[in-house]
């Protein structure tokens, strides 16, 4: 039976060519650690470093490569972040659709004095910036939002909140763990102070790798949460304040890196337009990986509506925005555990999907699928029409032959 990761949103698979490649090269051949040494294969590690992060910058139209600081993933990058930036008493705004990584840290952060408002849900399943004025106050520091939830794929007005924070005097933190890769994001453009990435998703490459991108002036702002050796300035105990440096202690994922870097080669040459930055449309382009991804998308969502339709009544719940989203889709089997039918889906037909709360219960209570969840359908750079389809006539067969969902 074919396995059909239709999970992407949680981890690609496949990575992109060349990735695994570089990984093991670069274990096999070299081994070196960087700004500790300066022999050749010291060297040569220091150039993947800093080609990866040069091409992270161009991604994200960043003021330089330096401004790309590497990290375990987007949430370490999150926690560094607000816990570098915020004090006690200051105030932020978050989105009615924020993942655990922002939203743990700010509730922990909340015994020390941290307040946050959440601005609410707009009725289209977006975000009602028309209403974060109310939210504002003289402790406000910042918006913190994701550009895409990972629950309904709605995609998030970060242009907008831009403005909105450039009018207040706030900053704009934005997690793009679902959209790095896949949209457009133009630091510039958009008027982000930092973000947070993934490397793993949407960029294709490996777990354990992934960072954050911050300006200047924000990283002047942002007490380094991590100390340590960083291979430079060794005769201070305090950490340097060049980027990116003082936000990168300790021994970085050498093998991750050279594995994003071939990701990134990849994206570059297959798929362009998401290194274009903020074109006329503010987050969306009209071809490349976006118009693939989304294809399927409508081809599974038209599939739905037609089993459905069949069925004589509405069986699966679709979570639909009528806003922009990213291609991932989350629907609820009515009167059935929602474990259940994705335990068959991948049993009996080889489909890999992602069931629950998604780590994102904020996005669930704001659509109203708290505490059941959804199971979520979610395309990548390689999936074709054929995966589309073998997930309806999965879910067909669940619904119209009489809900075989417990039979064994």
């Amino acid at each position: 039976m074919k396995r059909i990761h239709l999970d992407q949103a949680a981890s690609s698979f496949p990575k992109a060519p060349g990735v695994s490649d570089a990984m093991k090269r670069f274990l096999d051949e070299s081994g070196a650690n960087i700004a500790r040494g300066s022999y050749k294969a010291a060297i040569e590690a220091e150039e993947r470093v800093f080609e990866t992060r040069s091409l992270l910058a161009r991604l994200f139209h960043a003021p330089d490569a330096k401004n790309v600081i590497f990290t375990g993933g987007a949430t370490t990058a999150l926690n560094m972040i607000l816990r570098g930036f915020l004090h006690p008493g200051d105030h932020v705004l978050v989105s009615a659709f924020e993942h655990n990584a922002v939203m743990r840290p700010l509730t922990l952060m909340q015994k020390d004095g941290v307040i946050f408002d959440v601005i609410p849900a707009s009725a289209d399943g977006g975000m009602h910036l028309a209403d974060a004025d109310a939210f504002v106050t003289t402790q406000t520091k910042a918006i913190i939002m994701t550009h895409a939830s990972n629950v309904t794929g709605a995609v998030m007005p970060v242009r907008e909140a831009g403005l909105f924070s450039k009018e207040y005097g706030l900053k704009l933190i934005v997690d793009t763990a679902q959209t790095a890769g896949i949209l457009p994001v133009d630091m510039e453009a958009f008027g982000i102070d930092a973000l947070a990435f993934s490397g793993h998703k949407g960029l294709l490459g490996p777990q354990g790798v992934g960072g954050m991108v911050v300006t200047d002036e924000m990283a002047s702002m942002m007490t380094p949460l991590i100390a340590g050796g960083t291979g430079s300035f060794s005769h201070l105990y305090e950490m340097p304040d060049v980027l990116p440096d003082r936000f990168e202690a300790g021994t970085l994922n050498l093998p991750g890196i050279c594995g994003l870097e071939a990701a990134l080669l990849f994206l570059r040459e297959v798929h362009p337009e998401v290194f274009a930055g903020a074109q006329e449309d503010a987050s969306l382009q009209a071809e490349g990986i976006y118009a693939r991804e989304t294809e399927l998308y409508a081809r599974l969502l038209s599939g739905i509506d037609a089993i459905n339709e069949e069925a004589g009544k509405e069986c699966i719940r679709v979570i639909r925005p009528q806003c922009a989203c990213v291609p991932l889709l989350s629907i609820a089997f009515k009167d059935h555990d929602q474990g259940e039918v994705a335990r068959q889906l991948e049993e009996k037909y080889g489909i890999l999907t992602r069931v629950g709360l998604h780590c994102a219960p904020a996005a669930h209570h704001a659509s109203g699928t708290f505490p059941d969840g959804t199971i979520r359908f979610s395309f990548g750079a390689f999936h074709t029409e054929e995966d589309a389809d073998s997930a309806v006539l999965a879910l067909h067969e669940m619904v119209i032959d009489r809900w075989k969902l417990r039979q064994d």
